[in-house]
């Protein structure tokens, strides 16, 4: 058997978000008379004893990598995600990198899998027509108007909605209907590798046929609605890439005026101003009505007001910190609810809100008709096939 460079087992269990200690856990490793579970994986990574072909191949399926990764000579460098759109930031750690990176691979994964299998289903699939259409060069208000065209939807309906969380569910299935794949994932399968939007917030993945966009939910539900129209913006641009925060980079700029101007005609901002406008929380009371009413993001409108200079920098900052406090309060306050019931949605319900009804849908049509085995519907989804047909029964 070849050997293996002990900094590859190193290198899967830390880009798979693990400690030493969560590894042992999963890999099943026993402690013994004279050693830890968790010693005697350190010592396979310290390269003093070689890992049994059992321990690698369980490796390969805890850490998401196939079992010849660990035969390379060294570690291989991050997955291609096109651009880092993301201005630097401490608050961002090895351990998130290395779960964002194998986040990115494992959909990547999912993507080439499904692009072979609508391949080999249709000879005559044609390339989506808006991929790559414009450049930051275009006017913004063309670009909004053709992404409105394409996914068949006007703010009228989006502000419909009865809350934040219907009008991204109604804008999400648009553009699934116009066959963009919409995924909310912000973690590798479990509560340990969760990554907070300072890590990402979104992240675009090209492709001709099945262009993939991962929005994390651990955002607002208006929050994500930006979230996505910034990544198909992304799209238009055909500049893949991850984003997060509010970096100066010129295609990022690009595309949040897109995604804002979408949701938030320039016009309707003009008369936007609190009793006090020098009050902070006067400003957050005013932008949360205002924001309210149109099922969108008060982060969002607080950004408008800021690049319209209606207001400076420090009260921009200052609402954005009031408004992701707020939210996260009440998010705890949702799971403490949840907890006092002892109840909350099945697992069928969860994976067909993470992955989507159009991924759902066709994978299984793609099954149906030999493109795709049972093995590789799971492998599509991220579950295991035998637990695949209970998301059916979801629906």
């Amino acid at each position: 058997m070849p050997q293996v460079n002990p900094d590859i087992l190193r290198w899967a269990r830390e880009t798979a978000g693990l400690t030493p200690e969560e590894a042992a856990r999963k890999l099943a490793i026993s402690d013994t008379k004279t050693a830890m579970a968790v010693d005697r994986l350190r010592a396979m990574e310290d390269g003093e004893r070689p890992p049994t072909r059992a321990v690698l191949s369980k490796m390969a399926k805890q850490y998401h990598r196939p079992l010849v990764a660990f035969y390379l000579s060294q570690p291989p460098r991050r997955a291609n995600w096109g651009r880092d759109f993301r201005a630097p930031s401490t608050d961002r750690s090895a351990r998130d990198e290395a779960v964002l990176d194998a986040l990115v691979r494992n959909v990547q994964a999912r993507q080439g899998l499904l692009r072979s299998a609508m391949l080999d289903d249709d000879d005559d699939l044609a390339p989506l027509r808006f991929l790559g259409s414009a450049t930051i060069d275009t006017p913004v208000t063309r670009v909004v108007a053709d992404i409105r065209d394409t996914l068949g939807l006007q703010p009228a309906e989006f502000r419909a909605a009865r809350n934040p969380d219907e009008a991204f569910r109604l804008l999400r299935s648009h553009a699934e209907h116009a066959g963009i794949f919409v995924l909310l994932l912000g973690n590798l399968g479990s509560h340990h590798t969760d990554l907070d939007v300072v890590v990402f917030r979104g992240f675009a993945l090209l492709d001709d046929f099945a262009p993939f966009v991962v929005v994390n939910p651990k955002d607002s539900a208006g929050a994500r609605s930006f979230t996505l129209l910034h990544e198909l913006a992304h799209l238009w641009l055909r500049e893949p890439g991850v984003s997060a925060g509010d970096p100066p980079d010129p295609v990022e700029v690009y595309c949040n005026r897109v995604a804002s101007s979408f949701l938030l005609p320039p016009n309707e901002l003009a008369a936007l101003r609190p009793a006090d406008a020098g009050d902070v929380e006067s400003w957050a009371r005013t932008i949360t009505d205002f924001a309210r009413s149109r099922n969108v993001s008060s982060s969002m409108v607080a950004y408008r007001l800021h690049r319209d200079a209606a207001i400076d920098r420090e009260t921009w900052l200052a609402l954005q910190g009031l408004f992701r406090s707020r939210w996260l309060a009440g998010k705890k306050r949702e799971r403490q609810r949840l907890a006092e019931r002892d109840s909350g949605p099945t697992y069928g319900v969860l994976v067909r809100h993470s992955l989507g009804s159009r991924l759902i849908d066709l994978t299984f049509r793609l099954e149906a008709s030999g493109s795709l085995t049972a093995t590789k519907v799971g492998r599509v989804l991220g579950v295991n096939p035998r637990n695949a047909h209970t998301i059916v029964a979801a629906g």
